[in-house]
Formats: C-alpha cells, structure tokens, sequence
C-alpha cells in the first residue's frame, strides 16, 4: 500500500500524511477528467486556455515561497534550487501560453497531384494519465501539464507518494488560475488503481518521469490498453573532456553539473571522461572542487542515502577507488569521487543517484566516444573541448536525446528534453512536447 506522506528527510520526521484515494475517488477523478474534456477540453479556444497558462504563470511566481518551502521538506531540496524550480515551472507555463497557437497553426500540404487542398490540423485527443517523480516536484508537471491542457487535453496527476503536500499546492494553483473542475485533477492513487485508470477507454495517454521499473511496467499496462506513452526515466550521462584552455572553469562546470539538486536529477553529469593528456590534473582539481562543494543538504530519504552508500561500497570492493568528503549521516550522503571503475565493477553501468562521480580515463577522442555510449543510458551529455569542429563531430557520435556543448545548466522551455535507449522514449518542452499527445488530423478537400 503507498502511503503518501511528508517526512523531512533532514530530521526523519514525519510531518504530515495524507489518505490514499478510494477506488470511488479515483472514478470520480478520471469523470470529471472526461466531462471537463467534453465541455471544455474539445470547446475552448487556443486563446482561452493559454490566458489560463499565464495566470498559472504568475499564481506559481506569487506562491514561490510556500512551493519552495514545501518541496524543501518534502524531499530536501537545498533552497535556491527550490526557488529556481518554481520559476522554471513558470517560465515553462508562459511559453506554451504564448506559443501555443503558432505551433497549433493549421499545416498545408503541398498536393503531387489531384485538385484542392489537403491540411493537418492539430487537436487533443483527451484524457491523459500523468506519473510524476519526487526529485523535481513542480517543474516535472509544468512540462507534462503546460503544453497538453494548451491542446485542450485534460489531466488526471499522480504525483509521488513523497510530495503529496506539493500535489494539492499544484491542484490548487490550477483551480485560482480558473481552470474547470475535471481539467487537471490531482488523486493519491495506489499502483493497482493507476492500471484502472490506464485501462480505463476515455484515457489516451500516460507520460511517466522514473524509474526504468516504473516505466516498463507502465509501458506493459499500456502497450496492453494500445495507449501512447513518453517515458523519460534514468541517466548516467557522460561529460566529455577532450581539450580545455581553461581547465578550472571545465572543473567548475563539472562541479555544477554533478551537484545539481544534491546529484538527484536524471540528466546530471554522471561519468567524467577525460582524454589522457588532461586526466591527472582534472582528477586532482575535479575532487578537490567537488569535495570542497559537498552538499550541506541532505538526499531525498535516508533510503536513497542508504542506497547510494551501498552502490560505492559495492564499487569500491569490485576494484575502485574512492575519495570522499566524510561519512553518510542518516539522509546526508557526502559527495565523492570514484575512480578506477573497470567495466567488470558492479558500478559500471549503474546510476548514481546523489553527490558521487566516476571519472574515466580515455586514451583519445574515438575511446572517449566509445566509453560515453558504453552505458545502457542515453538522456543527456556534455562534450567540452576548444575546438568546435571536434565538439561538432563528438556531439554526432554520441548516443544520447540531449548533448551540451561547453556548457551546463542550458535547459530551457524551448529546447526538447527526452532521451533513447534505457532513457526511454518521447520528448517535453519546446514545440516537441506539444506533438506527442495530439491528433494530427488529414483534412482533404476536392470540389
């Protein structure tokens, strides 16, 4: 049974629970989710619903604090992170609000033969399931949420059992900014009443951000069902050192991209791959920095830190070297560098999900790409290097939905986010998060 509750992982508290749905809840939820659709959903104008985006916009700059706060002891967010999440969320929020109706602009078809004219025009298609994680509390709905009810899809959210208290803030946001009832509605399901709901025939879609688990067993239930999916699940992305005129600001580049929201974020940098001529002293001035920065926050459960320290404890026996900056404590987990990690260690093709790098010596550029796209994983990577036609040729070569180039921390409403291989499959943000829950429909027209 999930139990959906508030414990501040800092302190182990349990701060507050919340009762999971009954089955009569979650009925009720996805009824109103396809009477909203019906009513509004497939009625309302683009301009309708998009000037309902912006005040969820401003509703999320207005109420930053209390969303901050609230996801800081939901699963221990350090404070600017929070405070940067929120406005994400609402920059994401206002460009699909003002976007929306170029991207939903009817598309002409130039005709090979035959008179008339022949267009796609884009619509919903209806209810959608969303699955959300613990680690990005509010910015993980706005880029499931933003572009869908601008199509005029509805929208029923089953955040994760850890943010509960998010969950109804996010509810809430949505109903002041004047959204219908049914248009987006939060339930406390249970896994089996989740399959109901994607069983259920007026649901067309699920997006689901975790756990590769999660997301073959959801991808199962709705292959099953014949519902679409985006899945956007884990990552051990590479960060590529292939040359460097400054190499402190790649090490601090380095830092950043691995302690972003205290390591937990999937398309954080992972596995550093450093060509051999600059291996030693990136690894001196690489664990220096990252050791210095050790997060003061804690990770999101003491589970999770108990989980980390065992995946370096399994590293370190199967041959690894560690440094670290201390001992974990209860949820608090140290940051750490692991090196000498053979592709026989346990550790190799693993995710480590907190404040803890592997760094990778690569004899030239083609072992560099070889040791990035080594991994069951292909969401995100970084390549630094000062030439541009090598750092060109690189970001082709690798397997990956996502590679930055000379720089971290560029995600933006506009750029496509979304992986392949074990990463999963699909894309949110920019227009492509506006194309993968819709109906592209053919309209022909001879006479």
């Amino acid at each position: 049974m999930i139990e959906y509750a508030v414990r501040n992982p800092a302190t182990g508290e349990l701060v507050e629970t919340f009762e999971a749905a009954t089955d009569s809840e979650v009925a009720a939820a996805v009824d109103a989710a396809a009477a909203a659709y019906a009513s509004w959903g497939r009625a309302s104008t683009v301009a309708d619903r998009t000037a309902l985006l912006h005040r969820v916009a401003t509703l999320h700059r207005e109420r930053r604090d209390e969303l901050a706060r609230t996801m800081i002891e939901e699963m221990g967010k350090p404070q600017a992170d929070a405070d940067g999440e929120v406005d994400f969320a609402a920059d994401i929020y206002d460009y699909y609000a003002t976007h929306a109706a170029d991207f939903l602009e009817d598309e002409v078809i130039e005709l090979g033969a035959g008179e008339g004219t022949a267009l796609v025009r884009r619509g919903p298609v209806g209810v959608l399931l969303g699955i959300m994680p613990w680690n990005f509390p509010a910015y993980q709905v706005a880029r499931f949420v933003a572009p869908n009810l601008a199509l005029g899809n509805t929208i029923v959210l089953k955040h994760a059992p850890q943010c509960p208290r998010s969950a109804a803030l996010l509810q809430q946001v949505f109903r002041d900014a004047g959204f219908p009832d049914g248009a987006y509605v939060n339930v406390y399901a249970t896994h089996e009443q989740v399959e109901g709901i994607i069983a259920d025939p007026r649901v067309q879609g699920v997006s689901l951000t975790g756990s590769e688990r999660a997301g073959a067993a959801v991808a199962e239930l709705a292959g099953r069902h014949l519902k679409k999916v985006v899945l956007e699940l884990g990552g051990s992305d590479p960060f590529v050192v292939l040359g460097s005129a400054d190499l402190d600001a790649t090490v601090e580049a380095a830092v950043a991209a691995r302690l972003e929201n205290t390591g937990q974020a999937c398309n954080a940098g992972k596995r550093f791959i450093v060509v051999d001529e600059l291996y030693d002293d990136f690894v001196a001035r690489f664990g220096e920095a990252l050791l210095a920065a050790s997060p003061d926050a804690p990770l999101s459960s003491e589970t999770a830190a108990e989980r980390l320290a065992q995946q370096v404890g399994a590293a370190v026996d199967g041959g690894a070297v560690l440094s670290s900056a201390g001992e974990r404590a209860g949820a608090f987990h140290p940051a750490g560098v692991l090196t000498e990690v053979a592709p026989d260690n346990p550790a190799y093709r693993e995710e480590l999900f907190g404040p803890v790098a592997m760094v990778f010596r690569a004899a030239d550029e083609d072992d560099a790409v070889r040791l990035a796209n080594d991994t069951p994983y292909g969401l995100g990577s970084y390549v630094f290097s000062d030439d541009p036609d090598q750092a060109q040729r690189v970001a082709d070569r690798i397997e990956a939905g996502m590679v930055f180039v000379n720089g971290v921390g560029l995600d933006a409403a506009e750029l496509p986010f979304g992986g392949v291989k074990r990463s999963g499959f699909g894309r949110e943000l920019g227009r492509y998060g506006m194309e993968e829950f819709v109906n592209k429909k053919l309209i022909r027209t001879v006479g």
